[in-house]
């Protein structure tokens, strides 16, 4: 079961209507995947160049080694394999992180494929690797990159396949290379922007409108408020006399162009929503007034005979 998290990326306020792009924070060690297409040019530079994909190479024995495999081949059941493959993975808590969660589940079902396909210690270390590299490329971007992930997928798993020392050996059949493929088709590739919607970085845009020529609002002087308090300190408080609490009076706040322009907004609003409300009004009625001509061209000919017919009976 697939579960989905939202990513929160950091923001920051821009000056004067600019528009700045910021993205969340990098995830560990990311692989990289070029794309020949046009990129906005207002994206950030680090979104404008898409870093290439890395050289297909065999991926034997790259993230599970032997040790690990026969771990995995000691469990009895789904929860243990789970524990240790978690231990393996570098997984602290999949309970609480919901990346982690979702990454256990999908090597989790990997390994359990490859079981049931009777695979090798050699084969399910492979298929985990090309998994977990697919992965990799597919989250090293947000943009949309399927088509060269798949590419990269294919080349990889072929180079499994035939027996071309020192560029390919043939580790699968080719039953067992279709199987493979239909899997990562029918489950990761199905799902692919699901993953990647949940372990890429959102990209928002943060808007900020400054008016040119208004006026900021008028603040009082904190050197009038300082100086209160200083003489308020220096009068002297004899211990038979309490001590009077003077509040001052609340200054009143003088009319500013923030203000007139709020009414303006605000006037401009009212009359907008008016003639919306009219013009909705007048819609309804409309459409009333050809519903009621409609139902009466539909009611004509349920109307009794004319007199003709009865003359004609006599």
């Amino acid at each position: 079961m697939l579960v989905l998290g939202r990513v929160r990326a950091s923001s920051s306020c821009g000056k004067r209507a600019e528009m700045r792009w910021s993205t969340g924070d990098d995830r560990g060690d990311r692989m990289k995947t070029g794309l020949n297409r046009v990129i906005p040019d207002h994206l950030p530079e680090a979104l404008q160049r898409e870093p290439p994909l890395p050289q297909p190479r065999i991926c034997m024995w790259k993230y599970l080694d032997i040790h690990s495999m026969h771990r995995l081949e000691k469990t009895a059941n789904t929860e243990e394999m789970r524990e240790v493959l978690a231990e393996l993975l570098g997984l602290s808590c999949p309970e609480q992180s919901l990346r982690d969660a979702i990454t256990l589940d999908l090597f989790s079902h990997a390994l359990i494929f490859c079981r049931q396909q009777g695979f090798s210690l050699e084969q399910t270390s492979t298929a985990c690797a090309l998994l977990q590299d697919l992965h990799k490329a597919c989250v090293a971007t947000p943009l949309g990159n399927v088509e060269e992930c798949y590419r990269y997928f294919t080349s990889v798993l072929f180079r499994h396949g035939v027996r071309r020392p020192p560029f390919s050996i043939n580790l699968f059949r080719e039953e067992q290379l279709l199987a493979l493929a239909d899997y990562v088709v029918n489950t990761y590739f199905r799902h692919f922007k699901l993953y990647k919607y949940v372990f890429t970085p959102q990209v928002r845009l943060d808007l900020s409108l400054t008016y040119v020529g208004l006026q900021p609002p008028k603040l009082w002087p904190e050197d009038e408020t300082e100086k209160g308090g200083e003489e308020a300190e220096e009068q002297a408080v004899t211990p038979q006399e309490e001590p009077e609490t003077v509040v001052p009076p609340e200054p009143q706040p003088e009319p500013s162009q923030v203000s007139t322009l709020q009414a303006y907004i605000r006037t401009q609003m009212n009359k907008e929503l008016r003639q919306l409300q009219q013009l909705m009004e007048e819609r309804l009625q409309a459409s009333e007034e050809r519903l009621s001509s409609k139902l009466a061209t539909l009611e004509r000919p349920f109307q009794p005979p004319s007199s003709k017919g009865k003359n004609k009976t006599k």
